[in-house]
C-alpha cells in the first residue's frame, strides 16, 4: 500500500475526529447557555421553600401556584406597558431609520460619514450621565411616569443602532435593480417601498426585533422615570427582591411570563433573523 493512499484515508479519520469534536464542544456551549433558563422555568413551578434550599433540588412538589401570585400583583398591566413602549418606540425607529440608511447608502448624501459618526456618537455618552437633565425635562413638561414619553427615549436610544444596521443591508442592494427601476420612472417612494424593501425584509425584521428586545429589557429609564401608571416589566421584576428577601420561585415565574413575549416574536421571526443578520456576510 502507497503512502498516498495511507495519506488519504487518514485524513477523512482525521476529520470525522475534528467534526465530532466542534460538534460535542457546540452542544456543552448551547448546554451551558440554555441551562440557566431552563432551571429558572423549572423553579417557577416549586414552592418557596424548596427554591431557597442550599442544596438545589429536582425531586420536588411543582404547582403553578407562583405564576397566580404573579398575575395577582398586576403583572398583566406591567406586561401591556412594556409591550406598549416597546412596539410604539420599534415602529417609529423603522420610520425613522429606513428613509435615513437608505440615503446613506444607496443614495449617498454629502458628508454621509460624518453622519454615521454623529449617530453613533450619541451612544458613547452612559445614559446615566443624562439621566438628570432628562428627569427634569419631563418633570417640566409633566411627561414622568407616562408610556409615550418612554417610547420616545427608547426610539433615541435604538435609532443610531437601527440606521448603522440597515445602512448595511441596504449597501447589499444592486445598483442596476434601483437603476432599472428608475429609467421605469419610478418615484423615490415606489423606488423604496416596492422595489428596494421586498429585498432587504429579512434585514429589517433582524433590526426591528432587536430593537424590539433593547426596548423590552430595558430597566434604568424605566425604574428612574415611572412609578405605577407606565411601569414596565423589568422594574416589576427587582420588587420581587425586597428586605424582607428573595422571593426566588415567584421572581422566576414573572421572569418566566416576561421572557415569553421575546421568545414567541424570536421563534415567528427565525427565520428573516437568521437571514438578516447573515446579509452583508459573504462578499
Amino acid at each position: 500500500m502507497s503512502s498516498a493512499t495511507t495519506t488519504r484515508r487518514r485524513r477523512p479519520a482525521r476529520q470525522r475526529i475534528t467534526s465530532a469534536a466542534i460538534t460535542v464542544l457546540t452542544w456543552v456551549i448551547v448546554v451551558g447557555f440554555f441551562f440557566p433558563v431552563a432551571w429558572m422555568v423549572f423553579t417557577a413551578f416549586k414552592t418557596e421553600r424548596a427554591a431557597a434550599t442550599s442544596t438545589p433540588t429536582i425531586f420536588t412538589e411543582l404547582s403553578f401556584d407562583r405564576f397566580a401570585e404573579v398575575l395577582d400583583r398586576g403583572f398583566a398591566a406591567y406586561l401591556a406597558n412594556s409591550l406598549t413602549a416597546s412596539v410604539m418606540s420599534t415602529v417609529i425607529v423603522l420610520l425613522l431609520a429606513i428613509p435615513a440608511a437608505y440615503g446613506l447608502s444607496v443614495r449617498p448624501l454629502i458628508r454621509s460619514t460624518d453622519a454615521l459618526f454623529f449617530f453613533i456618537s450619541t451612544k458613547f455618552l452612559p445614559i446615566a450621565a443624562a439621566i438628570i437633565p432628562i428627569y427634569l425635562l419631563l418633570q417640566n413638561l409633566g411627561a414622568l411616569d407616562n408610556i409615550s414619553a418612554l417610547s420616545i427615549l427608547y426610539v433615541g436610544m435604538n435609532l443610531p443602532l437601527a440606521i448603522w444596521m440597515m445602512r448595511s443591508f441596504f449597501a447589499e442592494v444592486p445598483l442596476e435593480i434601483i437603476e432599472a427601476a428608475q429609467i421605469d420612472g419610478a418615484k423615490f417612494w415606489t423606488e423604496l417601498v416596492r422595489v428596494v424593501l421586498p429585498i432587504v425584509a429579512p434585514g429589517i425584521a433582524a433590526a426591528a426585533l432587536i430593537c424590539f428586545i433593547f426596548a423590552w429589557n430595558e430597566y434604568f429609564l424605566a425604574n428612574l422615570l415611572t412609578s405605577t401608571v407606565a411601569r414596565t416589566t423589568p422594574p416589576f421584576l427587582g420588587s420581587f427582591v425586597d428586605g424582607r428577601g428573595q422571593f426566588l420561585a415567584v421572581l422566576s415565574a414573572a421572569a418566566t411570563l416576561a421572557v415569553l413575549p421575546v421568545v414567541i416574536a424570536g421563534w415567528l421571526a427565525q427565520k428573516r433573523l437568521v437571514r438578516g443578520l447573515a446579509m452583508g456576510a459573504i462578499k
